[in-house]
């Protein structure tokens, strides 16, 4: 339990009626989660407004409100902060309540179009192999001593974060990585959070849904940059044309990585195979279980990182000789006639491109490689041409299928990603909008030695459809499928 006025430590507060001596018991976002005597934070969301469940929360024990607009009616017994903006409150507010807890370990930010969820988890499973207590907040999970549990964000909500590193605190974890996504800074959910360091890995077409502008989208991921103070540190891709923007006004140690120019930390892919790839980081040789010209980046990040952290290089070198793929992330699977299967996350024009750049590196081109992809529904659509465009210019074979389709219709998705073939790739390409038929299909069609890439959902379990999460686990899938066939 707290005294109201110490949650409220550094949050711009326009007014306060009642004590704010008052104990709180608990902070809720969410009317269904206030217990008795918990504090109520009401955030205009994008869906629902909080301040239209107010009476709901008081109903269920609230003994305190948080808001932007005080209600028409205010009850005597509650204590109201009003504040300009809840989610900025609501940052701050989780911080203190559960005692500040991202000052007491090393939190390390990842943010970029792709390569979050790899990076902050090979960083988390390197810290485990030399032996370091960490934890990971990631699109896949969230992870400290033996628990693991489900993610439902790329970036959860400040009470679920402060939480989290308030028991990895107290369990004696020193240090935390975490993705940062844009929707996650634009929603204030990382304010209050003190940052040890900040990666940037890329930044391609992706969310301009939600952002009125790749400008926006940019823009929203330096903040996490212009949070680093002088103790702190930024890594950032500079082969990337927005890498260097990240660095501009940040504080902190400023440190660079790329492949193709010079940078603080260097790497170079020197032989590429189905099981691996050796790599050249800086001065060291090291072979890697992981593949990719991608994955050489999340790498050499992840190295270059556990260097500014301070952990020994050789120590770190062999830790990144054991790592394996992070789930969803070119995880691949060989039938017993040797086709080779890989689940890929790639749902952007950049990614699904480097997916498919890898594969054809690696192929003597004497096979075929079948790729099996969709976009999800109600999400940015400008991309689905393009990733139309990309599957088809580098596979064999295309089977557009359905992703997500959530409110949208399947076949509707599938003619704007059809939009951007060329002309030239036509044959190329099949409808099918059951996704499990599609990856049916092609298991049939392959032959030994063949690829087929199942991309854009990667360690996703489920389907979503009109609000309905379904069993659905491409991996899985198409294990069982091939069971079948072979």
């Amino acid at each position: 339990m707290k005294k109201i006025k110490e949650i409220l430590y550094k949050v711009p507060i326009e007014g306060v009626l009642g004590s704010t001596s008052r104990l709180v018991t608990d902070i809720a976002l969410d009317s269904r989660d206030v217990i008795k005597n918990g504090m109520f934070v009401a955030i205009n969301g994008y869906e629902r407004d909080g301040h239209d469940y107010i009476d709901k929360a008081l109903a269920s024990g609230a003994s305190s409100v948080v808001c932007e607009q005080l209600p028409k009616e205010l009850n005597q017994e509650v204590v109201y902060v009003q504040v300009n903006d809840s989610r900025v409150a609501l940052g701050y507010m989780a911080s203190n309540f559960y005692e500040t807890p991202s000052s007491h370990l090393k939190l390390v930010g990842v943010t970029g179009t792709n390569g979050k969820t790899t990076v902050a988890t090979l960083l988390f499973d390197l810290f485990h192999i030399i032996k370091k207590k960490a934890g990971l907040i990631s699109t896949v999970a969230i992870k400290y001593d033996d628990k693991d549990f489900v993610s439902t964000h790329t970036t959860p909500n400040p009470i679920i974060i402060n939480q989290h590193l308030r028991a990895m605190v107290d369990s004696g974890v020193s240090h935390c990585f975490m993705e940062v996504s844009s929707h996650g800074i634009d929603q204030k959910r990382i304010t209050g959070l003190a940052f040890t360091g900040a990666i940037f890995s890329n930044l391609t077409h992706d969310h301009l849904d939600y952002h009125a502008s790749f400008k926006h989208y940019r823009d929203t991921k330096k903040q996490l940059f212009d949070s680093i103070n002088k103790n702190g540190f930024a890594l950032t891709n500079i082969d990337d044309k927005n890498g260097r923007l990240m660095l501009q006004n940040c504080k902190g140690k400023k440190q660079t990585y790329a492949m193709h120019q010079y940078a603080d930390f260097k790497v170079k892919v020197l032989e590429h195979q189905f099981n691996g790839m050796l790599l050249k980081i800086n001065q060291n040789e090291i072979w890697t279980q992981i593949l990719g010209e991608f994955n050489a980046y999340n790498l050499l990040a992840v190295y270059a990182t556990a260097q500014l952290l301070g952990e020994d290089e050789l120590l770190c070198l062999k830790a990144i000789s054991q790592l394996k793929n992070v789930p969803g992330r070119f995880q691949t699977y060989q039938t017993n006639n040797g086709i080779m299967l890989v689940v890929d996350y790639a749902h952007t024009p950049d990614a699904l491109k480097n997916v498919l750049n890898t594969i054809n590196k690696i192929r003597t081109q004497n096979e075929s490689l079948y790729t099996i992809i969709g976009c999800g529904g109600n999400r940015d659509q400008e991309k689905r041409p393009l990733m139309g465009f990309t599957a088809a210019s580098l596979s064999s074979k295309v089977i557009f299928t359905s992703d997500n389709p959530r409110y949208e219709d399947p076949d509707q998705i599938i003619e704007e990603i059809n939009a951007g073939v060329k002309p030239i790739d036509f044959k190329k390409t099949i409808r099918i909008p059951q996704r499990r038929e599609a990856i049916k299909l092609a298991c049939q069609m392959s032959k030994p030695g063949d690829i087929i890439l199942i991309a854009g959902k990667g360690h996703e379990k489920y389907q979503e459809i009109r609000g309905e999460r379904y069993p659905f686990d491409d991996y899985k899938i198409a294990k069982e499928i091939f069971s079948k066939i072979l």
